[in-house]
């Protein structure tokens, strides 16, 4: 990669079913500069920090462990979304600039009681937009399981402020963006749910690769800080489209 180019790394690690040393040599591999996590557990978190030492892992189970690894040192605090907290780290640069990285987990449609659920999701949704309404114009990146695909509100309003690098890079191909959950693993990914947006910075590169174990796919993006006066990539619409498979928006906790 460029000096000034960073790869960010999301996968969520199925509350403990992705094999923690597959997953740290699979890092250990792509070299990222970020990884956010999701659904982390104690062992896969000790085999992630070995390979990543920096940043802020906290694990758990009942799916609601969370964090962001890193490679250098760097600042990480949680976001409060009043429902399964959102992480942010700020990462230096190549060029010298910083860039926020938020890794979030957003709740899954199907959960019972679904009137609690479609509240909490609205909630995290709203915190989010929030903070990026009232948050400067530097580069950033939302990443994470959304528990959404290009069909659902929730993503779209994401997409208005900011842009789906698996969409970039696919428009540039001629191609479609990948499906990143499976129903089990082993089986091929069926739905687009896990994401990389970014604000302010260039796509590079967009990719999925499995996770030995897990029900998602880890997605990488090699990105760059924009140049000043550069402008947002636009997205068609046959790219950003909906996936293959029927699309009941994503049905992972």
């Amino acid at each position: 990669m460029l000096s000034d180019t960073l790869r960010l790394v999301s996968a969520n690690l199925g509350n403990g079913a992705a094999e923690a040393d597959a997953f740290a040599d699979l890092m250990e591999h792509l070299q990222p500069d970020v990884a956010a996590v999701q659904e982390i557990t104690p062992l896969q978190a000790r085999a992630l920090a070995g390979v990543l030492p920096y940043g802020g892992l906290a694990p758990s189970w009942h799916f609601a462990g969370m964090g962001i690894a890193l490679r250098k040192p760097g600042r990480v605090r949680p976001l409060r979304l009043g429902y399964r907290h959102a992480w942010i780290a700020e990462v230096a640069s190549g060029g010298g600039r910083s860039v926020e990285v938020i890794n979030v987990h957003i709740r899954a449609p199907h959960l019972r009681p679904i009137g609690r659920t479609i509240h909490l999701r609205r909630q995290q949704l709203r915190a989010i937009e929030a903070y990026l309404d009232g948050a400067s114009d530097g580069p950033r990146a939302v990443v994470g399981d959304l528990n959404s695909t290009p069909r659902w509100p929730l993503y779209r309003r994401l997409a208005r402020k900011l842009t789906d690098a698996a969409v970039v890079r696919a428009s540039r191909n001629g191609g479609r963006p990948e499906s990143t959950w499976s129903p089990s693993p082993g089986i091929p990914p069926l739905l687009r749910i896990d994401h990389i947006f970014v604000g302010g910075l260039e796509v590079d590169d967009f990719r999925v690769v499995p996770i030995k174990g897990s029900d998602h796919c880890v997605v990488v993006a090699d990105v760059r800080i924009r140049s000043r006066g550069g402008r947002r990539p636009h997205a068609s619409a046959s790219a950003a489209g909906a996936p293959h498979a029927a699309d009941p928006a994503g049905v992972t906790e």
